[in-house]
């Protein structure tokens, strides 16, 4: 199988509970202490329906609010991000998480259900001045509300180094 027929691939949805807990926690573990992740009364004075999570909180989500309750059914040939690194690396090399890009188009809010969709969105194959094979894979993941609307898309680039 060659890199570039990972494009398309879809990666297993999931849904995840936007808990007011772990939103706190993420803001603690990024060292942004601002009120509006922390308390109701802040977020709300700061124009937020509801306590927001940080700027790169659904990068992490799927570990901290994922239960597997409510996962949806995993697509035929669906592949998570580990397993598209193991399949890289089946010949070795080294992998990098090379990029990483957020667009943020409405607040994530603690206390909503999102959902989360993806897929290998390209994929480059190249060779450095060392004659050695370069591949970027990019992943692109949709998250969204309850009614569909878009919250955030996330663009995540792999190289791999063989």
């Amino acid at each position: 199988m060659s890199a570039t027929d990972f494009i398309g691939t879809q990666l297993p949805p999931a849904t995840v509970v936007v808990e007011r807990g772990a939103v706190a926690a993420f803001a603690e573990a990024v060292i942004d202490t601002s009120a509006v992740y922390q308390r109701a009364g802040a977020a709300v004075a700061a124009g937020f329906e509801d306590v927001p999570a940080p700027p790169t909180f659904t990068f992490a989500a799927r570990l901290l609010g994922a239960f597997p309750d409510l996962q949806p059914a995993r697509p035929d040939g669906a592949l998570d991000t580990t397993e598209i690194i193991a399949a890289l690396r089946k010949d070795g090399g080294l992998i990098l998480h090379a990029e990483q890009e957020f667009a943020y188009h409405r607040p994530v809010l603690a206390g909503t259900t999102v959902h989360v969709t993806g897929e290998v969105e390209d994929v480059r194959v190249t060779t450095n001045s060392r004659g050695k094979r370069m591949t970027f894979v990019r992943l692109r993941s949709d998250t969204r509300d309850e009614a569909g609307e878009l919250l955030v898309t996330e663009v995540m680039t792999l190289l791999h180094r063989a």
